[in-house]
This record gives C-alpha cells, sequence and structure tokens, in this order.
C-alpha cells in the first residue's frame, strides 16, 4: 500500500529541492527525517514537512505501521516562474526570476 502527499507552488528552484530530494529517497522515514531535519538547505525544511504529512496520510487513512515504513517515490518537479522587474541605470530594466516548484512524496512498506 502506498500513500502521497503534494505540496505545489514552493518558492524554491526545482533544481535545488531535487538535490535535497536525492539524499532522502528510498531511505526508511526515521531515517530521512534525520538527514532533513539537520541539513541547512531552504529544501530540506519544505521536504520534511511534505514527508510529515504523507506519513500522517498513511496513518491515518490506510492505517499504517510508521515504523515499517519508507520513501518509494520522491520527485520534485518546475513549478512557473514568477516575473518581476527591477530598475536600472538609464531607465533601463533587468528581469528577475523567481522560480518555483511542485514536490510529490509516495511512503510504502
Amino acid at each position: 500500500m502506498e500513500t502521497t502527499a503534494s505540496l505545489r507552488g514552493v518558492r524554491l528552484s526545482a533544481q535545488k529541492g531535487r538535490l535535497v530530494a536525492d539524499l532522502v529517497r528510498g531511505k526508511h522515514i526515521g531515517r530521512a527525517l534525520d538527514i532533513l531535519t539537520f541539513s541547512p538547505q531552504k529544501g530540506a525544511g519544505i521536504l520534511k514537512k511534505v514527508l510529515l504529512s504523507a506519513v500522517a496520510n498513511a496513518e491515518h487513512n490506510d492505517g499504517a505501521d510508521i515504523d515499517e515504513l519508507k520513501i518509494k517515490i520522491i520527485h520534485v518537479e518546475k513549478g512557473m516562474v514568477l516575473k518581476r522587474f527591477t530598475a536600472r541605470a538609464k531607465g533601463r530594466g533587468n528581469r528577475i526570476s523567481k522560480p518555483t516548484c511542485h514536490v510529490y512524496v509516495t511512503v510504502g512498506e
């Protein structure tokens, strides 16, 4: 049995999110939470919340045993990009790209 959780539109680039997701892919829940707790990246805190949500979904909806769970699938996809402009010298402007991403986590036994 597999249970999923997702978070869409996170203000984090997909590339940085994938670096953190690669650290915990395929690991047991306890080990993955330890890695994410002590990882200094911004994406670690975001992925930890999604992982905890997936574990809560598995426990509540499917009646799964938390100690048996491990991360089956975790992937980070590119979301839309917020485009902003800032003023520069001589009446010009520069574009600022603020990327977002979607995080999907599947846990199972």
